[in-house]
């Protein structure tokens, strides 16, 4: 069972969002990327930036856009789910001891920054990088004209350092966002937790439904809200470890278009039932952190029957949270 990452111990992270106030950060060790996930790659990462940061005598910082690029280079693509959202990432990157994250807009005409351009007028004159902390296949600058080499190169010309994070350290772990995001729309939960290095979570405000599940015994918190661009796992059953203002619980959750319910037209429904909860929570913030998935959508011959698989589910939800 995973559970959220153990923080490093360390002052709170700053955010910025303007290169221009980014002032007064002593010898800045800069690492760049997305980190959609904040994943055990990232973190390898992360943890070699504030190590060489801690050597150098400066402070570690993650520089990143908002929107992903892929949203703003493609924008009629709507494939791409994140697993993060911005305020998850930020409480993530803050648990991983980074000193500063800084958050800019991402637009058509910084993807056309020619990698000379990008260095001289954004690391060196605009953040006054001290060190580069970079994995070995980065890649910047137009047509990904930048890389390891190049900024090496820009390295000894203005004067900062470049710390390469050799392949055999990065592909050891075997992790990316990529395969993380493909493990969670096929269901496999147990390998999306454990590339991520903690439980996947959905977060939202409970909001009214039908309240069929109370009529089935089952009364369920109907989780809207979910912001649009985060990825939601496949259609199933899963246990679930649930995040109120009073505390945790654990509960089955589901996400699906009910195909045993007569519906004009469908509609997805996440929606939770909560072990040794029974209260109004209409408008409450709600989180939920997938542990397992139990097994698929199913259609069943009427009520009584999905009744009876929901008694299934619950043995075996309340079984795996006990062991």
């Amino acid at each position: 069972m995973h559970s959220a990452f153990t923080p490093t111990f360390a002052p709170p992270m700053q955010v910025h969002t303007d290169i221009a106030a980014f002032k007064n950060v002593r010898r800045p060790v800069l690492t760049t990327g997305t980190f959609d996930g904040v994943h055990r790659g990232h973190r390898k990462i992360l943890e070699r930036l504030t190590a060489v940061a801690r050597k150098e005598g400066g402070e570690s910082v993650l520089f990143t856009f908002h929107p992903h690029p892929r949203m703003v280079l493609f924008p009629s693509d709507n494939d791409l789910k994140l697993l993060n959202t911005q305020q998850e990432k930020v409480a993530l990157l803050e648990a991983a001891g980074l000193d500063h994250l800084l958050v800019v807009p991402f637009s058509r005409e910084f993807s056309r920054m020619h990698a000379a351009e990008y260095v001289r007028d954004v690391l060196v004159g605009g953040i006054g990088v001290h060190a580069v902390v970079i994995g070995y296949d980065h890649r910047f600058g137009r047509n990904r004209e930048g890389d390891l080499r190049v900024l090496h190169q820009y390295g000894e010309a203005y004067d900062f350092t470049v710390e390469e994070i050799p392949a055999q350290e990065v592909d050891h772990v075997k992790v990316s966002s990529t395969k993380i995001r493909q493990a969670l729309l096929d269901g496999d939960i147990d390998t999306a937790n454990e590339q991520l290095g903690y439980s996947y979570a959905l977060s939202g405000v409970v909001v009214k439904g039908d309240q069929l599940g109370r009529t089935l015994g089952y009364p369920t918190a109907n989780i809207g809200g979910i912001d649009p661009f985060k990825l939601v796992p496949a259609h199933g059953v899963y246990v679930v470890q649930v995040e109120l203002r009073e505390g945790r619980f654990g509960g089955m959750l589901y996400i699906g278009e009910r195909p045993t319910i007569e519906q004009a037209v469908p509609q997805l429904s996440v929606e939770v039932n909560i072990f040794g909860l029974d209260r109004d929570l209409y408008g409450e913030a709600i989180t939920v952190r997938f542990l397992e998935r139990v097994r698929g959508d199913m259609r069943f011959d009427g009520l009584e029957a999905l009744k009876k698989q929901m008694q299934l589910d619950e043995a075996v939800a309340r079984q795996r949270l006990r062991s």
